[in-house]
């Protein structure tokens, strides 16, 4: 006996067994800044349930800061690509709700689904994973009954909904509404990476939020040009519109192990670009740095000492 999802005329999914069928699923996944302090993110479990109760729905992380867009088209781009094709991601960070932004589903060039509003969040998934196709969701037909005079809860009205119905296969990827070019698909402000005169410069593009660890938009190959080697020595400069807040040399390491506790080190993080920590310790509350377009890392070899 197999699950064979049926349509309601309500809208919503009932399963039904039927010998001999199955109802393939994708898994649903959610991202949002909306904590767990209150019922927000419960009530998209439920609109997910209700669809179709034998999804399996995930949670990226609902601790996004608020309204900080760049940080959960990051948080997106850190993990997408390792789920299966199919699998559904449904990203919740909104400070324009009810206001003309489009509301927006992607297919990603690896083939996972990804629901947003198109404020910038799926910038990092257009630079580097690519975007295969994309549409804009049709509320008319894409949106919980029941709910059209609801204007502030998308997440649960539109992208729970729509997500739930695509990762059920309620509803093909060609249902979600009309095709746009995915060149319309709205990006944030980037500052690319850059190597001349013997100097690697890049953006602080996110912390790593429990250990407070530095992760660059420095890719290994570009800082690789410096010719630095692991256990090789190099000059690190941050600094921010108005002052620098760190010069120092530190260590091109394998892993934090390489270093003593304490000790400052710069590594390649989990998604091949440069970072920069303490072992055991916050980089980014030892030295107050933070993070975004403002905040520049320069990189450069460091000169050899001979001591006489």
């Amino acid at each position: 006996m197999y699950v064979n999802a049926i349509l309601t005329q309500s809208g919503f999914l009932h399963n039904e067994k039927v010998r001999g069928t199955i109802n393939v699923m994708n898994p649903l996944i959610f991202q949002s800044d909306f904590g767990y302090s209150d019922g927000a993110v419960c009530a998209m479990y439920g609109v997910a349930e209700k669809v179709c109760d034998t999804l399996r729905v995930y949670d990226l992380t609902h601790d996004i800061p608020q309204y900080d867009i760049w940080e959960a088209s990051y948080r997106l781009i850190q993990t997408v690509s390792y789920w299966p094709e199919g699998s559904v991601f449904v990203s919740v960070v909104d400070p324009g709700v009810g206001s003309t932004r489009r509301s927006i589903a992607v297919k990603t060039c690896t083939g996972q689904i990804v629901i947003t509003p198109d404020n910038g969040t799926l910038t990092h998934i257009k630079r580097m994973l690519g975007i295969a196709q994309a549409r804009v969701i049709d509320e008319t037909v894409n949106r919980l009954p029941a709910s059209g005079e609801s204007y502030t809860f998308h997440g649960r009205d539109i992208y729970a909904y729509t997500g739930a119905r695509l990762a059920s296969q309620n509803i093909t990827f060609e249902e979600v509404g009309p095709e746009v070019a995915v060149e319309s698909v709205i990006e944030l402000p980037v500052v690319e990476a850059r190597h001349e005169n013997s100097e690697v410069t890049g953006t602080i593009d996110v912390l790593d939020v429990r250990f407070g660890s530095l992760w660059t938009n420095i890719p290994r190959e570009l800082f690789l040009q410096l010719g630095v080697q692991h256990g090789g020595r190099v000059e690190v400069t941050i600094s921010n519109d108005t002052r620098t807040l760190y010069k120092n040399i530190m260590v091109y390491a394998r892993s934090f192990a390489d270093v003593n506790v304490g000790e400052p080190l710069l590594y390649v993080n989990s998604v091949d670009c440069v970072a920069v920590a303490i072992n055991q310790g916050s980089f980014a509350k030892a030295y107050n740095i933070g993070t975004g377009i403002n905040w520049r890392l320069s990189l450069r070899k460091a000169p050899r000492i001979v001591y006489e």
